[in-house]
């Protein structure tokens, strides 16, 4: 059987490789995963000791993750130090992060290809409306999915998705 602190560290590798992959720095999903693996509160120093980072990466993945809004600053009454909880609450913090993700990565190209489509609407050559006609597509798809991302995410605690999912099941 594997112990809780190997099961822990784990979770902060698998998490920090996961994260690597979704193109997000492999010190900020590990300060998330140590984040959310942990009971207490914890300051930038135990951080850098647990994970084995200079204090410049953990404050700067410390400051994307409450960017995010899903790590918080959290106050211990006669300490001076900061520490930091993980937002453990799944949906919250998922759902954080794809509005952030949808910000990030899907707004922009909506907005290259409304500007694509608009300015080769009146190109009447074959090559053209042939070309037009495929970013007009991809444009209704990425519209179709920012009307669903929008329904999920605009949703107080996730309720669009929580029914979703359970149709599904």
């Amino acid at each position: 059987m594997m112990e809780l602190q190997e099961a822990k560290q784990q979770f902060i590798d698998t998490w920090g490789a996961l994260g690597s992959e979704w193109g997000i720095n492999k010190s900020v999903a590990q300060v998330h995963a140590l984040l959310l693996s942990a009971s207490n509160p914890m300051a930038t120093d135990e951080i850098m000791e647990k994970l084995v980072i200079s204090r410049g990466n953990a404050n700067m993945s410390i400051r994307q993750l409450v960017d995010y809004g899903i790590v918080y600053k959290k106050h211990i009454a006669g300490d001076r130090k900061e520490y930091f909880v993980a937002e453990k609450d799944v949906l919250k913090w998922a759902m954080k992060i794809a509005v952030m993700r949808k910000q990030k990565e899907l707004d922009p190209v909506m907005d290259i290809l409304r500007e694509i489509s608009k300015n080769t609407e009146k190109d009447k050559t074959d090559e053209g409306k042939e070309f037009h006609k495929t970013v007009k597509d991809i444009q209704v798809l990425t519209d179709q999915l920012e009307t669903i991302a929008n329904k999920l995410f605009n949703t107080s605690g996730g309720d669009f998705l929580l029914k979703l999912v359970k149709l599904m099941i």
